[in-house]
């Protein structure tokens, strides 16, 4: 008994406080994702690949900007080349608000339009690829309930495994599945499945790296095993914190395009 006591005296005296270790909960793990630090801007070349289930590939170039403002992320993408996609314009605007959707804009120049994108078009897959214009948005932890299934090591990452079931039953998902890296909080891999339940892609981060102290993800790949299409993403020519101005991200700018 005196041991006991004695050793408790030493720690206060010392300074020493002893914690059980506090345990994450889905929904918290899913904001350490969410809130993970990526720069207060990025610009970078971008390259997407739609690869058919024959193996056909068609490869498009595409110039991104993104800006943190703090109550708002915005993101505007200019389409390069091939000729039949070039000056085509994607814009969206994540809200910190939980409760505020996201904003989307496609400017289509063979009409000369910018078109918003609707709540109810967010299911359409963007410019033939496997990623939905809600994919490209930023989906906020709170609007799902999120497990913890298990813990365990992938591509040589300790991960959680959480599932991710949609409050909105109407959502296009029915519940995903990702693999969370512990000490980087970096979604490794996401399955998804339909509304049916069905297991519809499969999200797999192929690249990532540590730029300015961020980590930022720099090639992904999307099978969609329904049918049996991929799209992978690479980013390119990455720079971090130089100062993108807000007139950059403006429905003016969509249509003026990189002139």
């Amino acid at each position: 008994m005196k041991k006991a006591v004695l050793l408790i005296a030493i720690l206060m005296l010392t300074g020493i406080t002893v914690h059980a270790q506090e345990k994450l909960t889905g929904l918290e793990i899913m904001k350490k994702v969410y809130n993970r630090p990526t720069g207060n801007d990025m610009e970078a070349n971008l390259t997407m690949i739609l690869i058919s289930s024959s193996g056909n590939e068609r490869v498009r170039e595409i110039k991104q900007y993104i800006k943190d403002s703090g109550d708002v992320e915005k993101k505007i993408m200019f389409f390069i080349k091939p000729a039949d996609v070039r000056n085509t314009s994607f814009m969206n605007w994540s809200y910190d608000d939980p409760k505020k959707d996201d904003d989307q804009w496609i400017y289509l120049p063979a009409l000369k339009k910018i078109k918003r994108i609707s709540s109810d078009s967010k299911g359409d897959y963007f410019m033939g690829s496997d990623f939905t214009y809600d994919d490209l948005g930023d989906r906020k932890p709170e609007e799902d309930t999120h497990k913890i299934l298990r813990e365990e090591k992938l591509n040589g990452e300790d991960c959680y495994v959480i599932e991710s079931i949609p409050k909105d039953e109407d959502y296009m998902y029915s519940k995903t599945v990702t693999w969370i890296i512990k000490d980087k909080w970096i979604g490794l891999k996401k399955e998804f499945y339909d509304e049916d339940g069905e297991y519809l892609k499969i999200l797999n981060i192929k690249d990532y790296k540590k730029i300015k102290d961020y980590w930022i993800i720099t090639q992904t790949e999307m099978d969609n095993v329904q049918k049996n299409h991929k799209t992978v993403m690479k980013l390119s020519n990455i720079k971090i914190d130089t100062g993108i101005p807000d007139s950059k991200f403006t429905e003016r700018m969509m249509k003026r395009g990189l002139k």
